[in-house]
């Protein structure tokens, strides 16, 4: 296989998932022992590996398939095969992801970003309280299928560490990335979210471990990263042990003994029209039932197969109620207490610690999809949101400082009301030698991401000419009125554009197109080397795609650059160099 690849076919696709089960099933019981939240029960590893063996198996002997078709099938496989709170939420996350690539013969990197953002989307939908720092951060499309099954999704587990790395890899995708880097990067944000777990689950922190179900998505990423590269698991195949019941000792449960975790009861239930109306019925209300009664819910609906997982005192309860729409495919009913007693808590698992520490590192402040991405996509290695109208907090830079592991980091705070901020929170921040870049608005903000150099390991010398650099950087922006007013010898009314540079007004026109191509003339930018242009949220497409056009035919000297910035507030920005 080729590292450089930019394309995901269906067989490349099976081959990683199946490099990701056999690196976690020779580590299934590392996981097992991290097994603290929800219920200290000691088989998240067996669990996880069980439901994505059961998908890789179920996709064993696919001639030439599509990436849609393989898709689908390993998550049908793990649909039936799913086992456990995490197991369950795993299936959602390859549900997402099959979601994502429907009807896909082969994906490009952007079609596997979306893919994995529908898992998350699934994932968090499938538990009743999402917990962050577990499985649910894979892929994105995955992300989003597992949230959907979770009743109440709580931060700090499984689906914490999915969603992060999806929305990681997501934001640092450029026309240069390839299968390789992509999951790098998101392999990488899965062992760092995966490290952060304790800090957002005290129960976690007490015991001194990370969370297992992210454990687990860790060792699937990390065997699907090297199986990328040709690299399998050493021990290949499935073990022998983990498709034979699990040996318990009823003795340790007596007639003195009490039910302190009750029962985890799994079941597949298929509704039968003898029973409901299958075409109209709405599995939500009963998604709300068990939530009523009991703990720990995943549940969701997969055609007319209903998926339970669920934690309660009472199993019969659970399923004399279920039973009046349906009957069971499978069904399974564990004593918590019992397993509980079982876990050892000895070896503890510890994720590898991150890389060597990176010597610089960038944070910008900035809104809008488009212009984070791009960031992202430019080497900056954290987006703390802010904008005209929403500044961030001193907390929300620590926050950013604290996701970073490097000697020096440069901020670029991008607002003239942020400078004092960011400063005060690099005077807190302990960790790292922060220096504050004294970028009043995007336009500077971009030019210094776009002209800082590594190539120097001398931290004042880089911030000496990063400030010399933002000198010669000119930022206008195009915005709306909302009073009638004059200023600076123009007359203003309320629903004019204005073209602006800081506090002074150039031009107000009728329409955001006339106002920014007057604001350039102003601005002389035809003279300039660089004109780059960010539409806005509000900027219509055909509109941004003329003004656009009309720069260029103006500006011959100049490279015109466009982005669909999304930012709030102001249509257009235009950056001159």
């Amino acid at each position: 296989m080729n590292r450089n690849d930019t394309i995901l076919s269906g067989a490349l696709y099976v081959e990683m998932v199946r490099g990701g089960a056999g690196n976690l099933a020779n580590n299934r019981s590392v996981v097992n022992n991290l097994n603290v939240f929800p219920i200290p029960d000691g088989d998240t590893g067996d669990n996880m590996f069980m439901t994505i063996d059961s998908g890789v198996s179920s996709a064993e002997g696919m001639e030439e398939p599509t990436l849609g078709d393989i898709a689908g099938k390993l998550a049908k496989g793990m649909l039936l095969g799913a086992r456990g709170n995490s197991g369950v939420i795993l299936s959602r996350i390859f549900a997402g992801i099959a979601k994502g690539f429907e009807g896909v013969e082969k994906a490009d990197i952007p079609t596997l970003g979306q893919a994995l953002e529908r898992g998350v989307r699934e994932s968090y939908n499938a538990v009743s309280e999402p917990t962050e720092g577990t499985i649910a951060k894979a892929f994105e499309d995955g992300k989003n299928e597992a949230y959907k099954a979770v009743m109440n999704p709580t931060e700090g587990t499984i689906l914490t560490v999915y969603r992060e790395a999806v929305q990681y890899a997501n934001g640092r995708i450029s026309k240069d990335t390839t299968l390789s880097r992509y999951f790098d990067d998101f392999t990488e944000e899965v062992q760092n979210s995966l490290l952060r777990t304790p800090e957002l689950l005290n129960v976690l922190k007490e015991a001194g471990v990370v969370d297992s179900g992210g454990a687990g998505l860790f060792y699937i990423a990390q065997g699907m990263k090297d199986a990328l590269s040709g690299k399998m698991p050493v021990s290949g195949g499935t073990p022998t042990d983990t498709r034979a019941p699990k040996k318990v000792d009823a003795s340790r449960f007596n007639e003195d003994s009490v039910l302190q975790f009750g029962y985890c009861t799994e079941f597949l239930l298929q509704l039968q029209n003898c029973k409901v109306d299958v075409a109209h019925f709405d599995p939500e209300e009963l998604f709300r039932w068990l939530n009523d009664h009991g703990e720990s819910v995943v549940a969701f609906a997969e055609g007319s197969v209903i998926k339970v997982h669920i934690h309660t005192m009472h199993p019969g309860e659970i399923l004399n109620h279920c039973q009046q729409y349906g009957e069971f495919l499978t069904l399974k009913i564990e004593n918590m207490t019992l397993q509980h007693s079982e876990v050892t808590i000895e070896n503890r698992f510890e994720v590898p610690k991150p890389k060597k520490k990176k010597k610089f590192a960038l944070v910008c402040v900035a809104a809008g999809e488009g212009m984070k991405n791009t960031l992202f996509s430019m080497g900056v290695d954290q987006i703390v949101d802010g904008g005209q109208s929403m500044n961030p907090s001193t907390g929300d830079f620590l926050d950013a400082f604290g996701k970073i592991d490097a000697e020096t980091i440069f901020v670029f705070p991008n607002n003239g009301n942020v400078i004092l901020t960011a400063h005060q929170a690099a005077e807190l921040y302990k960790e790292a030698d922060v220096r504050v870049v004294q970028s009043k608005n995007i336009g500077q903000g971009y030019a210094g991401v776009s002209m800082f150099d590594t190539s120097s390991d001398d931290a004042d010398e880089i911030e000496k000419e990063l400030a010399a650099a933002l000198e010669n950087v000119v930022t206008g922006s195009v915005s709306r009125a909302i009073r009638d007013t004059e200023k600076d010898g123009i007359r203003i009314q309320t629903g004019d554009y204005i073209g602006f540079v800081d506090d002074r007004i150039y031009v107000a026109a009728p329409d955001a197109l006339t106002a920014a191509k007057e604001l350039a003339r102003k601005l002389d930018a035809s003279s300039k080397d660089i004109l780059l242009l960010l539409c806005g949220a509000d900027a219509k497409e055909e509109e941004a795609q003329k003004l656009y056009e009309e720069l260029k035919a103006e500006c011959r000297r100049a490279e015109v650059i466009f982005i669909d910035g999304g930012q709030p507030v102001f249509d257009y920005v235009l950056v001159l160099e």
